[in-house]
């Protein structure tokens, strides 16, 4: 738990398992005294202020921010920069903007784009958290807690707002990590981006076989474990992928390559080459496992 850190009012625009996360870790921390809700959809707000995850709820999000000391944009990134460019005259002077975004170029730039500029006040941040459920249901207070988030302030973000945003996901449980919004894109379409397409590839490809039905029913704990995230919204991934095109396009090249060399040596029965890929991959899937898993628990998709 922070201690440094209270909000009077936090508007949460995107009430869905990240936004109502934050909101009941927040509450459970005894950080914040009112939560404002906000989205297209009023049957979905209804159920977070039903379940206690916000307190009430507008659906215009110029009105929605009047007021709030921190704003949290929890929308698909494909919509951060309109909904920053409807809210920015609404704003307090002091006011902190932030948003949980799982590509950071591409909402700076459309944020750029919109206003002109990049508000000194807005932190770009990324909780390195989520399941493959969705929706305010989904929602539960602990999902942060020592889950990595990332922060992408800008040369000229204020470092107060920096300070506050950080301090709000401390709160919430979270570890803090920064670093340059190029590399924190690269990074995660490698880490990430990449393992969602190849899990969604996959069982597309098994999900189009003749012998489908035969396929499933055989499946296993390991196709099981490696196709969970293709539960992921799709909608909410399409937008990732696209966001992120420009640093996902390499590695995808290089993944590409690599598994035709890989497919090489199973059709010519090069049984060393196949065994020195596997090893090399086990040994380095062991090291990081070793390194940083009590930041990979089960439940980590981003």
């Amino acid at each position: 738990m922070n201690d440094d850190f209270h909000c009077n009012r936090l508007c949460i625009i995107g009430v869905g398992l990240i936004g109502g996360s934050l909101a009941r870790a927040l509450r459970a921390a005894g950080k914040v005294d009112e939560v404002v809700g906000c989205s297209r959809n009023e049957i979905h707000l209804t159920r977070a202020q039903s379940l206690g995850v916000i307190d009430r709820f507008m659906l215009d999000p110029a009105r929605a921010v009047e007021g709030a000391d921190i704003v949290v944009l929890a929308t698909p990134v494909s919509r951060t920069a309109e909904i920053y460019q409807a809210i920015a005259p609404h704003l307090l002077d002091d006011a902190v903007v932030s948003d949980v975004g799982s590509t950071k170029g591409s909402v700076i730039a459309g944020i750029r784009q919109a206003l002109d500029h990049v508000p000194v006040r807005f932190v770009p941040a990324h909780p390195i958290a989520g399941t493959e459920k969705s929706g305010v249901e989904a929602s539960f207070s602990e999902l942060f807690i020592e889950r990595r988030v990332i922060l992408t302030p800008l040369d000229d973000t204020d470092p107060l707002a920096i300070e506050r945003v950080a301090n709000m996901w401390k709160a919430a449980g979270a570890v803090i990590t920064r670093m340059t919004a190029e590399h924190h894109d690269e990074v995660l379409a490698a880490t990430s981006h990449l393992p969602h397409l190849l899990a969604y590839g996959l069982v597309d490809t098994l999900a189009t076989m003749e012998e489908r039905r035969e396929i499933f029913s055989y499946a296993a704990g390991g196709f099981r474990d490696f196709t969970r995230i293709a539960s992921s919204s799709p909608d909410m991934w399409a937008d990732i992928v696209f966001a992120n095109r420009d640093a996902l396009l390499p590695v995808m090249g290089r993944f590409l390559e690599d598994m035709d060399l890989l497919r090489k040596a199973v059709e010519q029965g090069d049984r060393q080459r196949v065994i020195d890929i596997f090893s090399r991959a086990k040994s380095e899937r062991d090291r990081f496992a070793a390194l940083v898993g009590r930041f990979a628990k089960p439940g980590d998709l981003e």
